[in-house]
């Protein structure tokens, strides 16, 4: 069971302006590893800044201007490359595909001792990697498959920013490629929206990274650790009431009854508000199910 104290940090470092993740990150990977030491982790990363840092300082660029895609400043593109052969080619860091859902690859310690891990943990990785050697990359919440992004400069006359898959090591997507994996991942029918390659704020990566945690808790019957998540997405946003009822029918799998009365009714009151869209009728009355049996059971404990 996670500390208020521990949870009230973790909300605090979720809301900094400091762009660092790895500290946030490593605060919640104590769920699984409760004698970690953060240190360690947070000086490999110092360390792999430092040497990705010389790798950019003596990047030459592309004497064959056809090497460098149109519109993409050189000097940025040949930053990228040297990141992603440091990163990928030296570091060998890869996409874990074979064991996508293991619930290590949401652990930044796991990935750094393992180098691999799912989209969004190696893109942890590289943003932590690349402000280190003074480049800044940012998240992109794109539905289904974390992506980076390098800005262009305003105002330049190299208008277009580089997209990068850390999963597939360090590729560069097109547009094109972008509108194929967004309808590889919400399907045929959807239209391509510009919101797809929306900024990633910190908050947003880590309730993604939690999100994919608490999934693969789920898939595992591992509903302590689960119900811990929902608690450290709670303190992130204390608004999100999907965390609210799910973190009912947690307690409620796990027998604690006065929990998972208090946070299912109060789920259902918001509903009843309209707080809660309720599109999903059976499951609504589902919950509803689970609160008149709650009842009794509490009432029979009294």
């Amino acid at each position: 069971m996670l500390s208020d104290d521990l949870i009230r940090r973790f909300k605090r470092i979720a809301h900094s302006p400091d762009p660092d993740l790895a500290v946030a990150a490593l605060m919640y990977a104590r769920l699984a590893y409760p004698q970690l030491d953060a240190d360690r982790y947070l000086s490999e990363l110092d360390a792999l800044g430092q040497e990705a840092a010389e790798r950019v300082a003596n990047v030459t660029v592309a004497a064959d201007p056809l090497d460098v895609p149109l519109r993409v400043d050189p000097v940025a593109f040949a930053k990228i490359t040297a990141l992603n052969q440091f990163l990928f080619k030296e570091q060998h860091f890869v996409g874990n595909d074979v064991q996508y859902e293991d619930p290590r690859n949401s652990f930044l310690n796991e990935v750094l001792d393992r180098r691999t891990g799912i989209p969004i943990t190696l893109a942890l990785v590289y943003m932590e990697v690349a402000r280190r050697a003074g480049v800044i990359v940012e998240g992109v919440n794109f539905p289904g498959h974390f992506l980076l992004r390098l800005r262009a400069v305003p105002e330049s006359r190299y208008s277009r920013d580089l997209i990068i898959d850390a999963h597939h090591g360090g590729a560069l997507l097109t547009e094109g490629m972008c509108r194929e994996l967004l309808r590889k991942h919400e399907g045929d029918d959807v239209s391509w929206n510009k919101q797809a390659m929306r900024h990633a704020s910190k908050p947003q990566i880590l309730v993604r990274k939690l999100l994919n945690l608490k999934r693969a808790y789920v898939r595992m019957y591992s509903f302590p650790q689960a119900k811990d998540v929902t608690e450290l997405l709670l303190a992130i946003d204390p608004s999100a009431l999907n965390e609210l009822k799910d973190r009912g029918l947690l307690a409620y799998h796990l027998n604690d009854f006065p929990a998972a009365l208090r946070d299912l009714q109060h789920y259902l009151q918001l509903s009843a508000q309209g707080i809660v869209p309720n599109d999903d009728k059976d499951e609504h009355e589902q919950i509803w199910e689970h609160v008149k049996s709650l009842r009794r059971r509490v009432a029979s404990l009294n």
